[in-house]
């Protein structure tokens, strides 16, 4: 599926379907799975303090300017080699949600 059929899919639900459709396709993800998505530089980091689920809603609907005030304040981010070799090193596991092109995940931590 393009990014333009994916969009106009979910842009026909409401934000409350929205944001169900997104945590319904949401899953964990271990380093190994991701990799090949960092390879082709399509991953975004998540800060723990956001919602995954209400940041892909921003993504679907190309909400510019959230998006830039998060990356401003480095909420999001694309993910970085020291990310990889840190998620490496520590055999992270995320919450993951895919918005084409971009796999947006968020870290998950034991506390």
């Amino acid at each position: 599926m393009d990014l333009e059929s994916f969009q106009d899919e979910k842009l026909e639900l409401n934000a409350e379907e929205l944001r169900q459709t997104l945590n319904i396709e949401s899953g964990k993800l271990n380093w190994e799975e991701l990799q090949l998505h960092f390879a082709r530089g399509a991953v975004v980091t998540i800060s723990p303090e956001l919602d995954l689920i209400e940041v892909s809603a921003k993504f679907v609907n190309d909400d510019k300017p959230a998006i830039e005030a998060w990356m401003n304040a480095t909420q999001i981010a694309r993910a970085t080699d020291a990310d990889a070799k840190r998620w490496l090193k520590n055999k992270t596991d995320f919450w993951a949600v895919v918005v084409p092109p971009w796999v947006l995940v968020q870290e998950i931590t034991d506390h």
